[in-house]
């Protein structure tokens, strides 16, 4: 902590262990020589009080308590900071045994991540752990993939993985960072063999999260400023930022530009290094060719066709990251082809056929654009079918979303199901006519039902045979967040699911 100028003073107790046996940030989760994190906004001194009963003999805080009293205290600047540096050196440093490869971006994150876990298994033999927001992977065994609870967990619960996963003898990780991992000193000190932006627009700007985009895109740039290699998509938003912000600490030489195959910019001070163009994409698979541009691109041997289960042409972009990303960590052509051919994710474009009522598809689209993307697509595949979207904003974060999602609605919809989506402590119903004032209404119909399970019954049973219904948002979340409660769902698609049963039996 002295190296990173956190420690501002240090009182040691003579009576008191200075073994350190566990460690916490949480009150409730104390064990005898426990040393425990004064973190958080709403921390109170009681919880120092309750966790020194329990067993706690060490606190670090940004201030010193009386209820430490006959405690060690480690008195910091930045508590969240400290709590990652000496997290990591519990777990005695985990990430110097794993090949350690992110991916930020406003979307495309937890497809990346899966496709390219999906290939680095072929290299290792099924050794490769995920932090995503769908599932947390730490090792072979059925218990060792878990609901995740964050997109990039706490820095001191993502240690803990990432040792149990290297004792599990995984050697690759793959991990989604989100802006608030950044924010929230989550990933504090660590270094990224491979850095992945995907793209950015605004997103995540509110009360709870970030003030205004230059502080989310300043979050978002530090993946690159901490990554030994960066792959970037050329075509992002504020590419000329992003590409600055990698060359701070990284070789232009390990730098990988990507793009489509007709993608021109005349002001790119450099050539791009992939290529990817679209070769056939239905409801089926997705098709789609690499092509190696520069020498430097030409010594990682992974040009070639690709087929994928995941569907929508903006896929391809995420495919054709992680497909880069397995290059760079030695996976040939061949492994590459094989291994991302059958990956799937729950949640992730899920397609349910019906009889009578369309094509129903539960997707996790949960901003401006990824529901562009996803209803742009629907457009062409299905030749301007008739839209209906079943979709809501969470509450108490992602307040931009709610102006996003009115847009974006605006343009493809034809009608739209406005319902819950992890409500949180808002009300439901201020969030449905929130994003319902922004909508076109003479473009789209809308609809508010605040039963999730009730919109998405309506949304199907009122489809006609080549309408698309588009169920948006929670993906294969399992609860639905309310007051503080993770309350039971039981998830989009076997909402639908049932719905169609009951419809055509």
């Amino acid at each position: 902590m002295k190296e990173h100028h956190l420690l501002k003073s240090c009182a040691t107790q003579d009576v008191v262990s200075t073994k350190m046996d566990y460690i916490s940030y949480d009150s409730r989760d104390i064990k005898t020589n426990t040393l425990f994190f004064c973190k958080g906004k709403g921390f109170r001194p009681t919880y120092l009080s309750y966790a020194k009963e329990n067993g706690a003999i060490c606190y670090v805080a940004e201030q010193p308590y009386p209820e430490g009293k006959g405690m060690h205290a480690l008195i910091v600047s930045n508590v969240t900071k400290a709590m990652s540096l000496l997290s990591a050196a519990f777990y005695r440093f985990p990430q110097d045994d794993l090949f350690l490869i992110a991916f930020t971006g406003t979307k495309g994150k937890t497809t990346s991540a899966y496709f390219l876990k999906g290939i680095l298994d072929k290299l290792n033999g099924g050794r490769t752990a995920l932090f995503s927001s769908v599932d947390d992977v730490v090792g072979p065994k059925p218990e060792d993939r878990f609901k995740s609870s964050l997109t990039t967990p706490e820095s001191l619960d993502l240690f803990r993985d990432m040792r149990r996963a290297v004792d599990n003898g995984m050697t690759h990780l793959v991990m989604e960072v989100s802006s608030q991992a950044y924010k929230k000193n989550r990933v504090f000190g660590l270094t990224y063999d491979l850095g992945f932006f995907l793209n950015i627009t605004p997103d995540h700007i509110g009360v709870n999260e970030h003030p205004n985009f230059e502080d989310y895109l300043h979050c978002k740039l530090q993946l690159m400023v901490n990554s030994r290699k960066c792959i970037i998509n050329a075509m992002t938003d504020h590419f000329d930022e992003i590409y600055a912000a990698a060359t701070t600490t990284t070789n232009p030489d390990s730098i990988y530009l990507f793009a489509r195959n007709d993608y021109d910019n005349p002001d790119l001070k450099r050539p791009i290094d992939f290529r990817f163009a679209s070769v056939e994409t239905d409801m089926c698979e997705t098709k789609f060719k690499l092509y190696s541009e520069t020498d430097a691109a030409r010594n990682i041997p992974v040009e070639g066709n690709y087929s994928l289960k995941m569907i929508g042409d903006f896929n391809e972009i995420n495919a054709t990251a992680a497909i880069i990303g397995a290059g760079l960590a030695g996976v040939n052509y061949q492994d590459c082809y094989d291994g991302i051919k059958n990956v799937t994710i729950p949640g992730r474009m899920e397609t349910l056929t019906t009889a009578n009522h369309g094509t129903v598809i539960v997707d996790y689209a949960h901003n401006k654009a990824s529901m562009i993307a996803l209803m742009s697509f629907m457009q062409k595949e299905f030749d301007s079918p008739k839209i209906i979207v079943v979709v809501g904003a969470p509450g108490d974060k992602g307040i931009s979303r709610r102006a996003g999602f009115s847009e974006s609605l605006s343009l493809y919809a034809n009608q739209v199901f406005l319902t819950t989506d992890d409500p949180g402590f808002e009300d439901a119903q201020v969030i449905a006519d929130e994003i319902a004032a922004g909508i076109d209404h003479d473009r789209c119909q809308v609809m508010i039902e605040l039963d999730r399970q009730k919109a998405i019954a309506e949304a199907i049973k009122g489809a006609k045979d080549d309408d698309v219904v588009l169920i948006c948002g929670k993906g294969a979340d399992p609860y639905q967040k309310i007051r503080g409660v993770d309350t039971p769902y039981p998830t989009d698609i076997k909402v639908a699911q049932e719905v169609i049963n009951k419809l055509e039996n």
